[in-house]
């Protein structure tokens, strides 16, 4: 099973990309990261649906897609572990969605297989890589019984 996220813009803060890098790097096995283009022209609903489309173009066949939205489902770091391993068990790949400044189209939000939420609160879209990046890592050590995650 590989594990992809897949997000509207480029990184270009070097502290992000060693953040990225650093966990990314960390999970096994590694985590594939694909950027599309983050359109700025346009109403946000005719950027949203356009990035949408390029989000839509990247998810592999018979992934299992996960859309992270602030409306989605709010889960811990066990929660979550427990479910990667669910998802795991179907062997196909898992793509992590992330939407640009106006979020996700309802296009991706239909083919999202899940929703889940990082929090309440509104994240930069590069901090929103590097939390789902450490979260898997996580899940990983905890499903290895490793003494990363305290509870």
């Amino acid at each position: 099973m590989r594990i992809l996220v897949i997000a509207v813009g480029r990184t270009r803060d070097a502290g992000f990309k060693a953040l990225w890098q650093d966990y990314a790097g960390r999970c096994q096995p590694p985590l594939e990261l694909r950027e599309v283009e983050d359109k700025k022209r346009g109403s946000p609903a005719e950027v949203k649906e356009r990035e949408g489309q390029l989000l839509l173009a990247e998810i592999p066949d018979r992934a299992i897609v996960v859309a992270l939205d602030q409306r989605g489902r709010s889960l811990t770091s066990l929660a979550f572990a427990r479910q990667i391993e669910n998802w795991a068990e179907r062997g196909a790949d898992l793509a992590f969605l992330i939407g640009g400044a106006d979020g996700l189209s309802e296009a991706v939000l239909a083919r999202a297989d899940e929703k889940l939420s990082l929090g309440a609160m509104t994240l930069p879209h590069q901090l929103a890589r590097v939390v789902i990046a450490e979260q898997i890592y996580r899940a990983g050590t905890i499903r290895a019984g490793h003494p990363y995650h305290r509870e």
